[in-house]
């Protein structure tokens, strides 16, 4: 089945309702999520050697593209996920890689340490916002084979509701750079506001996440200690501002239709922009 029929099916059938809920209720969209992930598309860009989809950039941002037209809460899960999911592609291990393309493991982002800092920054305060998310604050110390990890993690999307953090902090031992790790949400310690905050859209559970500390075995650290900066800068941002790009258009991108014809015309862009483009009962993203 192409990923653009199981989307479609996904967004016909569930995820429509459930944005009503997300946008009016502010209640995370649990059964989008779920549903996607059986479909398929939340392992859309593992290897297929992990029983993923093998696809890249292009497609998941056909997909959040296509979602942010009916759910903007599930769109911004998914950006996350999917830039998180390429920092695991290219660092993580094989069980880790398997569970995500079998639709089991949600994962987010835990990068910035300020309320203003976001990816990309904000219009005209860019600079400052980077400077501040590419030399983060949190502190790892190590013991044997065990590291723990203490933060004030500020902007998480799918906090709490997420299966796995991709998480920053200063080097262990490295002179310079950051260090990443792969921190699952259910680590004791981890500890996130039983009120989300008002970042994201609403019903995306964006949040803070504290860590005080949280321990990781030192096997989760993703990639060389101190590299973790050539993959913000590589993976981490081109991933993210594309994705973000693509849920703040609500339109779909052009993609070789002879690779991946699309079969439903609800979701087709190059059919009728009216009432025929949502599903009906659906919210409208405006």
């Amino acid at each position: 089945m192409s990923y653009r029929t199981a989307l479609s099916e996904v967004l016909t059938g569930l995820a429509g309702p459930v944005a009503e809920v997300a946008a009016v209720r502010g209640r995370f969209p649990r059964g989008a999520v779920t549903a996607l992930g059986r479909a398929g598309l939340l392992g859309l860009t593992v290897s297929t050697e992990f029983g993923g989809g093998g696809r890249g950039l292009p497609e998941a941002v056909d997909v959040v593209a296509r979602t942010a037209r009916v759910c903007p809460a599930t769109a911004a899960v998914l950006q996350s996920h999917y830039t998180a999911v390429a920092v695991i592609e290219a660092h993580g291990g094989p069980w880790l890689r398997a569970e995500i393309a079998a639709g089991r493991h949600l994962a987010s982002l835990a990068l910035a340490e300020s309320e203003e800092e976001e990816m990309g920054g904000r219009e005209g305060g860019g600079s400052a916002a980077d400077s501040q998310l590419l030399v983060p604050r949190s502190v790892a110390t190590r013991s044997g084979e065990v590291v723990a990890l203490r933060a004030r993690k500020q902007r998480v999307v799918a906090a709490g509701e997420a299966d796995l953090y991709v998480w920053s902090s200063r080097p262990l031992t490295a002179p310079d750079g950051l260090t990443l790790w792969a921190v699952p949400a259910h680590a004791p310690d981890l500890f996130v506001p039983a009120r989300p905050g008002a970042a994201g859209p609403r019903g995306s559970a964006t949040s803070t996440v504290f860590a005080d500390p949280v321990l990781v075995p030192a096997e989760a650290m993703l990639g060389a200690d101190g590299a973790g900066l050539d993959v913000v800068l590589r993976t981490v941002l081109p991933w993210l501002l594309e994705l973000r790009a693509a849920a703040e258009t609500r339109r779909p991108p052009v993609l070789d239709p002879t690779l991946d014809p699309v079969l439903d015309p609800a979701l087709d862009p190059a059919g009728d922009p009216g009432s025929a483009r949502r599903p009906a009962g659906t919210l409208a993203a405006s």
